[in-house]
Order: structure tokens, then C-alpha cells, then sequence
């Protein structure tokens, strides 16, 4: 077997990958089926709900393509949707209704499909809802904010029988297809571990030192939903969202949850791991935020590991293809997987790419191609032929993906104080231990005071059965729910 030591660093690993793509880009290939337009009787009918950031995303999708039309736009924020409803109002000729509460479009017979762009805390939930009232789901990632959700998912899809997809887009791009067929063919052989990163820069939000004023086009009550009607404690009220603990999952659970999905799909994973612990905090700055912008993970899946890091602060390479003019070193962003074999890696950076490369770092093979409208056109085309079985990314596989996450943020915040200076072993794992190594030199590099303390989480070991925490770790298990506000829970049990 080929050891892992072996290979030149992991820096090295990203560097190589990222210099093969940029001299030797690859045509994207275009999808085969879901450009065909459909006859006018097979025309889906769609509710986007949650039209801010991500949801414009859905707009243009659904905005007459795939066979569908857009009949209405849903926001807790009477002001979100305004650009949509005139892009709506363009190509269609008229512009769909929009409505603040989504117990209305649920309500309405006439809608096919709704597709959920919300604040995280809304995902599960909304899901649920929208597939008790017949209607067919296109649901962000994380599919969940908390790890019961998922089973509560799986359960109303099956019950209610129809189609729901979860947005982890990269399922269903050509390019990352065919990388992780690849994996699973064998071609690099035996593979005992995958590498995920989230290093993507992420600054304050600053710092308020009391509530602030709710926007006046937002029906707080609906825009809370299941969390609970606390004082607003951020500057930005949109998106910043995703720093709180009620509201979001973090990095992990925002750009994350992406490149924690294809982690897991490349080792084959279908159940949740033997373990977890994490290590990290919030660094570089004081501000509003919960969640942490520095995060090292680790799942223990008995033949194999999966090791996932989230860098919030500057990364920097000082590897060629990290130079900048005059050889200095410049930012890198590198958010994407890497997994170690026993003949090779696969390097994939991107939602769409993938790159094979020999122990030696040479460039075996390349694989590129696919972008948002294959994921879209893959719910569409699904809807209509009513095959769930042609889903690309159905709950049950956004759910394990998503726990991943949120099994780590328990671990995180069950965790002890403890100065970065100290840390020097976490779970006992090689792997583990050298990105822990380069966590905290990413920290130093950043200025961050070494005595500065940051969360040592435990290691919890998992019943991948039952999904839940074995001995007494009755706070671990608690903290696999959340308490729901009165009106807005989910009724549907696993």
C-alpha cells in the first residue's frame, strides 16, 4: 500500500491540481435531457420560497426553463423578489404572485413544485410541509439544521410520495461524476482517506453591544419560524444569519456542506461514522458571531477517515502556483476535496472538476464539465417522469451529509478550553494530527496569539444504527433536535 507520508505535501497536493486545470482546461459538457422543452402540458408549476442570495439562483433556473414557470415568489421580507418578479414579469408577461407567509403557497392547489431557499433553520421543516401538501421539493443544502431533521425528511418524501432534491449541485455535474466513478472503480485502489476544505475568507460581521431594529419589511414571527423570537444581535440582518447557532451551521453547514457531501460520496459512505470530534473557534477578530471561522474535523469510519478543515481567516501558498508578481506569496482560496489511494489522488477543486494525479504529483487524467442547470434539470426531469429513483441527490443522501456537519458543531461546542499553543494530539490519528499541525501554523501566520484559546471538542463515538451518541453523552444526544417553537413544528417521525 502506498503511504501516505510518501507523497509531497498536502499543500503540494492542491498546488499541483490547481496548475494541471489552468494549463489544460476541459470543454464543460452539456446536459443531455433537461434543455429539451417539454410539451405546455407537462409544464411544472413553481413556488421559489426565499428569494434573497441563493433563491436568485432558483429564479433564474425555474424562470422558464426545464419545462417550468414560476406562479409565485415567497419571503419573510416583503422587499425580497423584487428583481425576480420583473424577470418573471419579462419573460413570462406577467408577473407571479408573491406572498409573505409559506402556509399560503402550500395551500394553493394549483403549484407543482416549491423549491426552498430559505435561512437554514426553515429547510427541514418547509420540506416537510410542502410534501404533506402533495407538492414536489427542491431544497438547499444543509437539508437539515439539526441531525433528526434528516430522518423526519426521509420519512414525509416516502410517505407522501413524491420527489425531493437536495441543492448539493456538484451530484449531478458530469465532471464531478465521472471523477468520483473513477474512485469507485477502482482505479486508485484502495482509498482510507478523504480531505475536505473550506478555505474561503470570511470577515467580521462586527460587533453591536445591544438588539438591533428588525427591518420593517420582515414579519419577524415568519422569518424566526421554529427558532425561537430572539433580539436581533448582528449589524447585517440578512445572511450573517448563518454565524448563529438557532439560524445556521457555520461554514461547515453553508459552503461546506458541499465539499463534506463529495467527501463522503468519494469513500462510499452511506451510514454516519463510528466518530467525531472537533477543534477550533472563532479567531482574528471580536464580533457578533457564534460559529467558528477556524474548524478541524474528524470521522472515523473504521477502514477509513474523513478529515474536513474550514479556514475563515487569509490562506496563503508558498508553492508556485500560490505566487503572485515578484514571488510573493498571494491569498488562495481552495475549497474542495482531495482523496489519498493506494496508487494515486484524486484532486477535485471545484463543483465540476477533477483531477488524477500519480504518486509523483504527474497528472493522470482530467475530468471537467456541468453547472447549476444539471442539478435543476435533474429535478424537473424527475418530477415529470415521477422515477425517484433518477434523483441525483434525494434525501437520503443529504441527509448523512448534512450530519456530518452538524455532528461536529456538537462536538465543537461541547468542548474544552484550551490554549492553541497546547494542542498536540486529537484522536490519536496521523492525519488528524498533521492538519491540526497546520491549523494552528494557519493561525500564527494570521497573527493569532497562540495563548488565545480555542474549543477542544470530545471525541464522541456514534451508533451509525440508531444515529445517535453511545455511552453517557445524554447533552450530545439532546443537542440532535432542537426545541421547536409552538406553530411551526415537524410531525413527521422516522
Amino acid at each position: 500500500m502506498l503511504d501516505r507520508r510518501s507523497f509531497i505535501s498536502h499543500s503540494a497536493v492542491i498546488s499541483a491540481a490547481m496548475a494541471a486545470l489552468r494549463s489544460n482546461p476541459v470543454t464543460a459538457q452539456e446536459p443531455k435531457s433537461q434543455d429539451k422543452t417539454p410539451s405546455l402540458a407537462d409544464t411544472i408549476r413553481v413556488a421559489v420560497i426565499g428569494c434573497g442570495g441563493r433563491g436568485g439562483s432558483h429564479i433564474g433556473q425555474f424562470n422558464g426553463n426545464h419545462g417550468c414557470e414560476i406562479v409565485t415568489l415567497c419571503d419573510a421580507d416583503a422587499t425580497h423578489g423584487a428583481a425576480g418578479m420583473k424577470s418573471i414579469a419579462k419573460k413570462r408577461g406577467a408577473a407571479p404572485t408573491f406572498v409573505q407567509d409559506m402556509r399560503k403557497v402550500l395551500d394553493d392547489k394549483s403549484i407543482d413544485a416549491v423549491s426552498f431557499a430559505t435561512p437554514n433553520h426553515w429547510h427541514a421543516l418547509g420540506a416537510i410541509w410542502a410534501l404533506q401538501a402533495g407538492k414536489h421539493v427542491y431544497v438547499e443544502k444543509p437539508m437539515t439544521h439539526n441531525v433528526r431533521e434528516g430522518r423526519y425528511l426521509i420519512a414525509a418524501a416516502k410517505r407522501y410520495k413524491r420527489i425531493c432534491q437536495v441543492g448539493t449541485q456538484s451530484r449531478s455535474n458530469p465532471g464531478m461524476v465521472d471523477s468520483i466513478k473513477y474512485l469507485h472503480d477502482g482505479h486508485l485502489g484502495k482509498v482510507k482517506l478523504a480531505y475536505g476544505t473550506c478555505y474561503k475568507r470570511r470577515g467580521t460581521i462586527g460587533l453591536v453591544k445591544g438588539p438591533q431594529p428588525i427591518p420593517g419589511n420582515v414579519d419577524y414571527n415568519l422569518w424566526c419560524g421554529p427558532a425561537p423570537l430572539l433580539p436581533v444581535m448582528r449589524e447585517k440582518f440578512h445572511y450573517d444569519w448563518h454565524w448563529f447557532w438557532e439560524y445556521g451551521n457555520g461554514d461547515l453547514g453553508n459552503q461546506g456542506v458541499h465539499e463534506m457531501d463529495k467527501a463522503r460520496w468519494g469513500l462510499n459512505k452511506k451510514e454516519l461514522p463510528k466518530s467525531v470530534v472537533s477543534v477550533g473557534g472563532r479567531f482574528g477578530y471580536v464580533d457578533n458571531g457564534e460559529t467558528a471561522n477556524t474548524q478541524l474535523c474528524v470521522f472515523d469510519y473504521g477502514d477509513a477517515e474523513l478529515v474536513f478543515e474550514v479556514r475563515g481567516l487569509p490562506s496563503t501558498s508558498p508553492y508556485p502556483a500560490g505566487l503572485g508578481e515578484g514571488g510573493k506569496r498571494k491569498e488562495t482560496n481552495f475549497v474542495g476535496n482531495i482523496w489519498y489511494g493506494e496508487k494515486g489522488i484524486l484532486v477535485c477543486p471545484s463543483y465540476s472538476k477533477g483531477v488524477v494525479l500519480a504518486p509523483d504529483l504527474s497528472v493522470v487524467k482530467e475530468f471537467s464539465g456541468g453547472d447549476d442547470k444539471h442539478h435543476f434539470g435533474n429535478f424537473a426531469d424527475s418530477v415529470r417522469s415521477g422515477k425517484v429513483e433518477n434523483l441525483h441527490c434525494p434525501p437520503e443522501e443529504g441527509h448523512p451529509s448534512a450530519a456530518l456537519c452538524h455532528l461536529s458543531n456538537i462536538s465543537l461546542r461541547l468542548g474544552t478550553r484550551t490554549p492553541l499553543g497546547d494542542l498536540k494530539d486529537l484522536a490519536g490519528s496521523k492525519e488528524a494530527n498533521d492538519a491540526l499541525k497546520r491549523m494552528v501554523a494557519h493561525l500564527s501566520d494570521n497573527k493569532v496569539d497562540l495563548k488565545q484559546e480555542c474549543l477542544l471538542g470530545p471525541v464522541l463515538p456514534i451508533d451509525p444504527k440508531k444515529e445517535e451518541f453511545t455511552g453517557n453523552n445524554q447533552v450530545a444526544n439532546y443537542m440532535l433536535s432542537r426545541e421547536y417553537r409552538k406553530g411551526f413544528e415537524p410531525n413527521e417521525r422516522a
